[in-house]
């Protein structure tokens, strides 16, 4: 059977790295910058590093300073320097520029760069690969590999060819298992792995609930006259009102493109808030739509997004493996910024590694690391914003945005107004039930500035083999239908922003739950949001899922 390990053949690596994104990456370069004779290895599900990166971008690039200092000239992707930054409070038909000089200093976007992260990522793949690292897309890691004492040895990965039920089927491929002294977790955010380990060695005892968003991003290519290289806007307000937290970015990139996007808190209580189509209707603001005006769709993509930031962070070590960036949750929620702090990561547990390894020590916990995040440039970071999502999620915008502002200067000075605001629910048990709110009716979307789910989907380029299993699992298939259905109208329909998940009603018959597995984007909102938590993502076969190209 293909659970039977010992059928797998064995590779030996100092350091094994799961996800080949900024932290993953840049754990890889100071690795072999440390130690060129390390070996070390990165396996990444997409079908070639960058598929399946997909963040705003506005780089900070303090993390590139400390990894790669001559950067610039290296021929990294990143040229567009932010020059002009812009916040507006959005109502129905018009907006209200909030100006730039009431804002902590951290807000700031002065000397950061809107890029590209999956080229980016690509670029530093680049790097490494010239430094000796070896790194193999297409290769899902399926499952971790423990050892007598309960440590982790390695990952299984480069399984193929598994049938619908689960067996092997005549092209199965049992993958191999990739042992290392230490295994990093850079799975991005709800990485199944991470979540295994998170659960297994109980990592997020005495912190607070992770939290998330939900972010979604198209990129047009805009009329030229309208395009402002440079330019950054901020949105918050309509047309999420009181229905959730979030809002909206506009940055515009290079080749008259820019990059729109539109983020839901996942927090949300009103199980008929349908975030997908809240982006959409985004786009109709005389503002936005105005902007949008003569342009096209050329992408479409979408991802959690981790929003608890500081008191949310797990234990981020346990015997052999260390979780990075995201696994962890390192996003500045008010920057709008992780990517710094991913790389920062991954040079810190690169580091921990090196010293561990150049002392014989092999499989236990990297404690070096985790202080290092801690006390170190992250840590830093993430405390002085750690108020304004939890101020946000229990007041409301005009209150966060007012006390959180306070709240962020005065840590701006080593101090704060509110101690540690604690976040309460996880965003699942934050689902209201059904009869407790209104449906909310959407606009159809034109097809010209908004467009339905399935077409969009369509713009991200995913494929998954339909032959294999299903990669998205039901604890109880029975739930859907007689748990969230009745309950909650079953908000998977609508939380999902690619369209997998459906009841089908048929005269004569019962509702059936419907899972287009196709269609997943690989955003992991189902594993975050289903009020039962009866959905869990896991990895498809390797190389399945979005291509995305310059995300």
């Amino acid at each position: 059977m293909a659970e039977q390990v010992t059928e797998r053949e064995q590779m030996e690596y100092d350091v094994v790295i799961v996800g080949a994104g900024p932290a993953g990456l840049s754990a890889a370069i100071r690795l072999k910058q440390l130690n060129s004779d390390l070996n070390v290895v990165v396996l990444e599900k997409g079908s070639e590093v960058g598929a399946h990166i997909l963040s705003g971008a506005v780089l900070d690039p303090s993390g590139l300073d400390t990894l790669l200092p001559d950067w610039r000239d290296m021929g990294a992707p990143i040229e567009t320097e932010v020059v002009a930054d812009t916040f507006y409070l959005l109502g129905e038909a018009g907006q209200i520029r909030v100006p730039n000089f009431p804002m902590p200093p951290l807000m700031s976007n002065h000397g950061t760069y809107i890029v590209s992260m999956a080229n980016v990522c690509r670029w530093m793949a680049g790097q490494a690969e010239a430094l000796g690292v070896e790194i193999f897309p297409g290769m899902s890691c399926s499952a971790l590999v423990y050892g007598d004492k309960g440590e982790v040895r390695g990952v299984v990965a480069g399984e193929f060819g598994k049938v619908a039920d689960g067996t092997p089927g005549p092209n199965y491929e049992p993958g191999m298992e990739l042992l290392g002294k230490y295994v990093f977790l850079s799975e991005g955010v709800r990485g199944s792995l991470a979540r295994e380990v998170i659960a297994k060695y109980d990592l997020s005892a005495g912190k607070e609930p992770q939290k998330f968003g939900l972010g979604m991003k198209e990129i047009w290519e805009i009329d030229p006259e309208k395009h402002r290289l440079g330019t950054v806007t901020h949105t918050m307000g309509w047309p999420l009102g009181g229905n959730a937290g979030g809002g909206s970015f506009i940055y515009h990139a290079e080749n008259n493109q820019i990059f729109i996007g539109f983020v839901v808190h996942l927090n949300y209580t009103n199980p008929h808030v349908y975030p997908y189509m809240e982006f959409q209707r985004f786009k109709h603001h005389p503002m936005v739509a105005d902007l949008l005006k003569g342009g096209k769709r050329v992408a479409y993509g979408a991802r959690a997004i981790s929003e608890g930031g500081y008191q949310s962070m797990p234990k981020m070590v346990a015997p052999g493996v260390a979780l990075l960036g995201c696994s962890v949750g390192m996003v500045n929620v008010p920057r709008i910024k992780g990517n710094h702090n991913a790389m920062l990561s991954g040079k810190a547990a690169a580091e921990a590694a090196f010293e561990a390894i150049a002392a014989g020590r092999e499989r236990d916990e990297l404690t070096a690391y985790e202080a290092e995040v801690r006390a170190g440039a992250i840590g830093k970071d993430l405390r002085k914003v750690r108020n304004v999502k939890p101020l946000w999620s229990k007041f409301g915008l005009m209150v966060s945005l007012l006390a959180g502002g306070a709240d962020m200067w005065a840590n701006t000075f080593g101090f704060s107004l509110f101690g540690t605001v604690r976040h309460g629910k996880t965003d699942a048990k934050a689902t209201g039930k059904a009869k407790d709110f209104a449906p909310i009716t959407y606009p159809k979307p034109d097809g010209v500035l908004s467009f339905d789910r399935l077409t969009n989907v369509a713009y991200s380029f995913t494929n998954h083999e339909e032959s294999q299993p299903a990669h998205l699992k039901l604890i109880d298939p029975d739930v859907p239908i007689n748990v969230n259905l009745p309950e909650y109208a079953e908000p998977a329909q609508r939380y999902c922003p690619a369209g997998v998940y459906e009841v089908v009603s048929e005269a004569g018959k019962d509702p059936r739950f419907v899972i287009n597995f196709q269609n997943c984007v690989h955003c992991k909102t189902c594993d975050i949001k289903d009020p039962s938590q009866n959905i869990l993502w896991t990895t498809p076969q390797g190389g399945d899922g979005p291509n995305y190209p310059n995300m």
